[in-house]
């Protein structure tokens, strides 16, 4: 799901566009265990970037073939807080421990301080509200079609609209006080529920 403040501008992750992904645990873990005040529930903000790096590398190791009689290679994923050389406290981390045929590798991931009980709750009214949105997806036009076009709408304007039919078009336009420029990409491609005509808009900020 793409969605615009989530939380709104003063949440911990308001202010812009988020991405959300929900997994079922079964399909990502064999041993899940998670427990904490919040009804079982940690929130936390991470960076990316690191994130990926470091699925990238237990993948990496992961991959190995073991040799004959050695047990398949096994990633645990925990929440940790450790204090790093050079700090007067202990941080949090989410720690990839990675044991592979040759190697083993331990990776840690900073992360934010767990959010509170009360954003949480809002972050999860967030989620169910968007759940109740018609279930209507379309598959986008070319990836590097998409950046070539908004590339050449952000020398106009700071705020991209982004505006998606239940007919399958996608709109983006960029707005000033002397012009409005956009395209319109007409009949692409639905997957999900076809009904009345349904407007999903977003204001996006452009970064330089």
């Amino acid at each position: 799901m793409l969605l615009h403040n989530l939380l709104g501008s003063t949440g911990p992750d308001g202010d812009g566009p988020q991405c959300v992904a929900q997994f079922a645990k079964d399909l990502l873990f064999r041993e899940y265990n998670v427990s904490s005040r919040d009804g079982n529930r940690v929130a936390f903000s991470v960076d990316v970037a690191l994130l990926h790096r470091a699925i990238r590398s237990a993948l990496a190791v992961h991959a190995q073939s073991p040799a004959a009689g050695d047990a398949p290679a096994a990633i645990q994923v925990k929440l940790v807080n450790k204090q790093t050389p050079g700090s007067r406290s202990a941080a949090p981390f989410l720690t990839f421990e990675t044991k592979g045929a040759r190697s083993a590798v331990v990776q840690d991931v900073p992360i934010s301080k767990p959010l509170s009980r009360s954003d949480v709750a809002r972050l999860q009214d967030a989620l169910d509200a968007a759940q109740e949105l018609p279930e209507t997806l379309v598959q986008v036009p070319d990836l590097q079609q998409l950046q070539n076009l908004v590339d050449r709408l952000k020398n106009i304007g700071d705020l991209l609209s982004v505006t998606v039919t239940q007919y399958g078009d996608l709109h983006l336009q960029v707005s000033t006080s002397l012009v409005t420029l956009g395209s319109e990409f007409k009949r692409l491609r639905i997957l999900g529920a076809r009904g009345k005509l349904w407007l999903l808009g977003a204001v996006i900020s452009i970064q330089h």
